[in-house]
Parts: C-alpha cells; sequence; structure tokens
C-alpha cells in the first residue's frame, strides 16, 4: 500500500511545477502584450485600444493554433507578427490569450427617458 505512495508525491510535484510554470508563462505574455504593440489595438478588461476587438473570452472562443496562426500570419487588418515576436513570446502570448475567458456580456439597453416612461 505504501509503494503508491512515491508515485502520488511525484505526480503532486509535477502538477504543481506545471502550474507555476504555466503560471510564469501567463505571465510573461501579459507583458509581451502591453510591450510588443498589442494592447495599442485590442483591450483585454477594458485596458487597451479599441482598432482590434476585444479579446478579454478570446480564450473561451479560440483554439490554441487558432490564436497562433493569428498572431503569425495576421489579417487583411491586423499585421503578421512573425517576424517582431521570437518563438518563445508568441508561445507565451497564446499561453495569455487563452487565459482570457472573460464572458462578454452586451451592452445593457439604455434606460428608457423619463418622457418616454409617462407615455
Amino acid at each position: 500500500m505504501k509503494s503508491w505512495l512515491p508515485v502520488v508525491v511525484l505526480l503532486l510535484g509535477c502538477c504543481c511545477f506545471a502550474f507555476a510554470s504555466s503560471r510564469e508563462q501567463r505571465e510573461r505574455g501579459a507583458a509581451d502584450f502591453a510591450s510588443s504593440g498589442c494592447q495599442h489595438c485590442h483591450s483585454i478588461s477594458g485596458v487597451g485600444g479599441h482598432r482590434g476587438p476585444d479579446l478579454s473570452g478570446v480564450g473561451r472562443t479560440k483554439s490554441k493554433t487558432a490564436i497562433r496562426r493569428q498572431i503569425l500570419d495576421g489579417s487583411d487588418v491586423m499585421p503578421s507578427f512573425r517576424d517582431v515576436l521570437a518563438p518563445s513570446e508568441i508561445k507565451d502570448l497564446v499561453a495569455y490569450l487563452r487565459s482570457c475567458r472573460s464572458k462578454q456580456y452586451p451592452a445593457p439597453a439604455s434606460a428608457p427617458s423619463h418622457q418616454q416612461a409617462q407615455r
């Protein structure tokens, strides 16, 4: 029965290391997002530009592959960052963007004006 204990300890240690490593990767990705110019066009949680889409929930809707492809290849309106970012920066940026999973709610309807409420 005690023979499984070292295996469990090893697995827990690996999981903790992987979590810490991925957390550090996401933190580096967040720094890359701000320093590489992404924030000039895109916002996350209300911080950043408005030329490109808000990326607050991109991690819920796009796969790692789709995010990576967008960064590398760009699109009609977004430039490619293939020659701008190092492979490690791209990997960190993808990890960060995949962690962006905020739900995006539609803007609330404006309340009727006082005159409309009396009609």
